[in-house]
């Protein structure tokens, strides 16, 4: 009777979990306070406050959901077979991702190849048939958002790619460690590719807060700083994701079997390394143009 009721397979058969249906409701309520918020704003008195019940369910959910995932790895749930797929949903996530960036760069050649495009309502007006556009200054459309320059590629941008392509070699450094069960060459460079992280957040928040153009009102700053800023948060996450790997690490967890977590987060640290080569050539190199700042 044992052995009829003994599992026969290597896929994982996941208990009931309140997770799911807690995080769609904190989701609901998020999208509810975001709306609320800005309603709010809109009317002039912003009210923050409305985000977040629904911003700390949905934290709460993610702490929960994921440590009860840790928690079914160390019990010996995630066989061959089960890791082997949670690599396929990673990989399928990164591809959504991609996609998800497609479109930000999408809205910026848009413009950018086509900025006398007389299809689109004062595009000639705005942009002076040119990219990057003329200044704001030049222009006669009333109510434009400010555009003095573009960045110079090769002051902070620059800067900051080399944070970043150095983070990619601390992290695969890690990874390499952990496979031969170094585990002080794994703690030291998830610590390093953290550190780079933050301080590539740094730089970015200063450039921003010099930047010669603003997010409202004007195409360039619009495309550029959805583009640049998806990215950032992106580094953030990922800072976040590399930071808990590092806490798991220092307590011990992760061997070179059994390390999908890890894995994780070094393949979406690559993946915004690699977004970041694209939008540092294409948007800081390309679309300077002449007239950046210095």
């Amino acid at each position: 009777m044992a052995e009829a009721h003994a599992k026969q397979h290597d896929y994982h058969l996941v208990n009931p979990s309140p997770w799911p249906i807690v995080g769609a409701v904190g989701a609901l309520a998020l999208a509810i306070g975001a709306i609320m918020f800005f309603i709010s704003k809109k009317a002039g008195t912003p009210q923050l406050w409305y985000v977040l019940p629904g911003l700390l369910l949905v934290i709460f959910t993610m702490f929960a959901w994921w440590r009860d995932v840790i928690k079914e790895a160390n019990e010996g749930y995630e066989t061959p077979v089960v890791q082997l797929h949670l690599r396929y949903g990673m990989i399928l996530f990164i591809a959504s991702e991609v996609m998800f960036f497609v479109a930000w760069f999408w809205a910026y050649f848009d413009a950018a190849l086509y900025p006398d495009e007389a299809i689109t309502y004062a595009r000639t007006q705005v942009l002076g048939g040119q990219w990057p556009p003329i200044p704001s200054a030049e222009t006669d459309v009333a109510g434009l958002g400010s555009f003095k320059h573009t960045f110079d590629p090769w002051g902070l941008p620059f800067v900051n790619t080399l944070i970043l392509l150095t983070s990619g070699t601390t992290v695969t450094w890690a990874h390499h460690a952990l496979l031969h069960n170094e585990r002080r060459g794994l703690v030291l460079g998830l610590f390093c590719t953290v550190v780079l992280g933050i301080l590539f957040t740094a730089c970015q928040a200063y450039e921003y807060m010099h930047a010669g153009f603003g997010f409202a009102n004007h195409i360039y700053g619009s495309t550029f700083f959805m583009a640049t800023g998806f990215h950032g948060f992106h580094v953030i996450v990922g800072t976040i994701f590399l930071t808990v790997c590092l806490i798991r690490a220092m307590r011990g967890a992760f061997t070179p079997k059994m390390h999908f977590g890890f894995e994780a987060a070094a393949w979406y640290w690559h993946f915004v390394d690699v977004v970041w080569l694209f939008l540092f050539t294409c948007i800081y190199v390309w679309g300077a143009g002449s007239n950046y700042g210095h």
